[in-house]
């Protein structure tokens, strides 16, 4: 438990931020699913329109500090080099 004021202060600084990232990984991860999904169903045309929305949750994520910016950068390519082979 937290004793000083200023632990207390980290504490609630700590679990405000926890819901944020959460919330980014939450996006990242569901958009990632989306994605896989259509390219599981042989549908390549519609996996590269889902990219964008994909694109904005990665991005968001890495510009937040929930994912790391080179992490997001690899994110990307793996499922773009998926998607161009698929076509």
């Amino acid at each position: 438990m937290a004793y000083t004021k200023n632990a207390k202060k980290a504490n609630r600084v700590n679990a405000r931020r926890r819901v944020f990232n959460l919330r980014h990984k939450k996006a990242v991860k569901d958009a990632v699913k989306a994605t896989s999904k259509l390219m599981t169903a042989k549908k390549a045309a519609d996996a590269a329109k889902s990219l964008p929305e994909l694109y904005q949750a990665i991005d968001k994520a890495a510009k937040h500090g929930t994912i790391k910016k080179n992490t997001a950068a690899r994110m990307k390519s793996r499922i773009t080099k998926r998607i161009a082979a698929k076509k």
